[in-house]
């Protein structure tokens, strides 16, 4: 086991979650994950030198990765590796510790198709949350795929074909329900998260009002080496939602994946939204956590 060197380390960690990605559901992060985690403003990236990486002959095999802060921690492990388990969960519970509501303490996320994983964190003193379990859903590529309705005066476009950062940030904060206008400041945040190598303009789509306005949004990942993408970030303005828009955006955009030679698109939930296009869960992950012991 060694400590994670951002500047030789971040592909490798690239690598090895693409390698990991074998299988329909995939059991670790897929690795847009890793890589939207580096675009955002929230990122400790003062931190990340404690990612414990541990390595077999030079090749990665598991690691503890994090998307925001130190103790909400992610496990990723090799399936050749289960004897790593209980080591894993032992280091993140002694050193990869943080403060959060429910005190000074350790999270680790783990795949709920992993008993061991869970039997090993119990006997650790590990509890699990299901409460706040994320879901992974997926939608299976359909043949022929039509391409996506809009009410009338309504169209679609790629970021390819008109970047306007003012109006994806405006979008993106109606979307999430914040109040206001969005922050001026907090534009350059906005385009550096829609600007970094993984995200494909072409690909990620805007549903466009009759008076110009961006008014949805849907970001996409294509997976590296696989036949996957994956859906991250989806928002309709307010103001325009219950119009099919959001929908739209999520299908034009895995339609024009899939005329790369997509087959299967991912998403990191359950809502309601995504299970009514088509979308199924096929897996998840709970954290479970374990209070630091004095």
């Amino acid at each position: 086991m060694r400590q994670y060197d951002h500047e030789t380390d971040y592909e490798a960690i690239n690598d090895f979650l693409i390698a990991l990605y074998q299988a329909d559901p995939p059991r670790n992060w897929l690795q847009p994950r890793w890589e939207y985690a580096h675009s955002h403003p929230m990122l400790d990236r003062e931190n990340l030198g404690k990612i414990p990486i541990w390595e077999d002959d030079g090749q990665i095999v598991a690691a503890v990765l994090y998307e925001d802060k130190v103790g909400a921690n992610h496990v990723q492990l090799d399936p050749g590796y289960p004897r790593l388990k209980r080591e894993v969960l032992d280091y993140a519970a002694d050193s990869l510790i943080g403060d959060f509501r429910a005190g000074h303490g350790c999270y680790v996320h783990l795949d709920d198709s992993d008993s061991d994983l869970g039997v090993i964190a119990a006997e650790l003193g590990f509890e699990p949350r299901p409460q706040h379990a994320e879901a992974l859903s997926r939608f299976i590529v359909p043949e022929p795929f039509a391409a996506p309705q809009l009410p009338e005066g309504f169209r679609l476009q790629s970021l390819a074909d008109e970047f306007d950062v003012t109006q994806v940030h405006r979008v993106m904060h109606r979307g999430f329900n914040h109040e206001g206008e969005p922050p001026a400041d907090e534009l350059e945040d906005r385009r550096r998260k829609v600007s970094v190598p993984g995200v494909r303009r072409d690909l990620t789509i805007v549903a466009v009002a009759p008076d110009g306005s961006y008014v949805s949004f849907c970001g996409m990942w294509p997976v590296p080496g696989s036949t996957a993408c994956y859906v991250e970030p989806v928002a309709t303005d307010p103001d325009y939602r219950r119009m099919g828009l959001a929908k739209a955006c999520v299908m034009e955009s895995i339609r024009r994946c899939a005329a790369e030679g997509a087959t299967i698109a991912y998403v990191g939930s359950d809502l309601a939204f995504y299970l009514s296009t088509g979308f199924e869960v096929c897996g998840g992950r709970t954290p479970w956590w374990r209070a630091t012991r004095s």
